[in-house]
């Protein structure tokens, strides 16, 4: 702070490679890092448009994806007379039973959550790269690289506190599936009005905490690997090519997804038990029971057509980069943080 005598050196001080990055009024590390996170939102929510069309457009392979992924739960419930046989099959019997708008179902909350979600994930994520401020040529490549997990993984995790509950109702609006059109819920504020009616604030956050470890399973690989590996690979003319970027981050989305996915599929269809008479204990109980009654290809139904929807998130994470470079300036390199 300035006009101050300090005994001790400051965070600025002790990092000088924030100062070189940018000087920032209070003085102060934290400041400085909440002001450069601020900055990386603006940027962030420049391609929310763009975004908000590519969610719109691949929102029946979304649909899909999650039926599939929670078609047992489904059956369990009441709400599907028979397991799908696959991406085709789904896609024929909602056209059919619920018609052809029905593949956009949920499609309006997704994008309402996308919205915080994409700016607080890439906010929290420049923030605590700042934060850990390693560099690649300072501390080694490795240092470097699991530093980019942890902002990643950190990332992830502060942003789903704030909007886990978007996800859920999302969840349960998509797979709100019946043939004859029978809804079991008419929007987002009734899912939130009859899950609190029945299973109070808890189950809005049913499979909370396996969540957190998937988004750092997710997150930490999305951008620790994308980070790390985009100013080793794209260099020279690669550097600024979208085309480049798009199929780097499409590769890093499905390898990070693949990886998260059993995850995922055990949160899902615990926050497909809210509401219902029969629960799962905790997330180990519902994987061993899943693994039980089902076997291990439970967990990953549904993959194919989220490989598919990963194109989306490539693409986003591409045209971020894209806007970093013409908003900000800002490029990877070789000894880049």
């Amino acid at each position: 702070m300035a006009g101050r005598n300090h005994q001790h050196p400051t965070m600025l001080q002790k990092f000088p490679v924030m100062q070189h990055q940018q000087q920032f009024p209070y003085g102060t590390y934290s400041n400085g890092g909440l002001k450069y996170a601020m900055t990386s939102c603006k940027a962030s929510s420049s391609s929310d448009v763009h975004s908000a069309v590519s969610k719109t457009a691949v929102a029946p392979l979304e649909r899909a994806k999650l039926l599939l992924q929670n078609q047992d739960e489904m059956i369990k419930a009441g709400r599907l007379s028979e397991p799908y046989k696959g991406i085709g099959d789904c896609f024929a019997r909602s056209i059919r039973d619920e018609g052809i708008t029905s593949l956009w179902r949920g499609n309006t909350v997704n994008v309402i959550r996308y919205f915080p979600t994409q700016a607080l994930n890439f906010a929290f994520k420049d923030y605590f790269k700042v934060l850990f401020n390693f560099n690649k040529d300072r501390d080694g490549y490795w240092k470097w690289f699991g530093g980019n997990l942890l902002s990643g993984s950190a990332a992830g995790a502060s942003s789903s506190v704030f909007v886990y509950s978007l996800d859920y109702a999302r969840t349960r609006l998509t797979n709100d599936a019946k043939a004859g059109g029978q809804r079991q819920f008419n929007g987002l504020v009734d899912v939130y009005r009859k899950t609190i009616k029945s299973d109070g604030i808890a189950g809005l956050y049913r499979g909370f905490n396996i969540s957190l470890a998937g988004i750092i399973v997710y997150r930490g690989l999305y951008f620790g690997i994308y980070d790390s590996v985009k100013p080793v690979i794209l260099v020279g003319s690669l550097q600024d090519s979208f085309m480049a970027s798009f199929a780097l981050g499409w590769v890093v989305t499905n390898a990070a997804a693949f990886a998260s996915y059993p995850i995922d599929t055990v949160r899902r269809r615990m926050m497909m038990t809210s509401g219902e008479a029969i629960k799962y204990k905790s997330s180990i109980d519902a994987f061993s029971q899943i693994l039980k009654k089902e076997g291990s290809k439970s967990l990953f139904k549904g993959a194919g057509a989220n490989i598919l929807r990963a194109m989306a998130s490539a693409g986003v994470l591409a045209g971020y980069d894209k806007l970093q470079i013409l908003l900000l300036g800002k490029k990877y390199s070789s000894g880049g943080s």
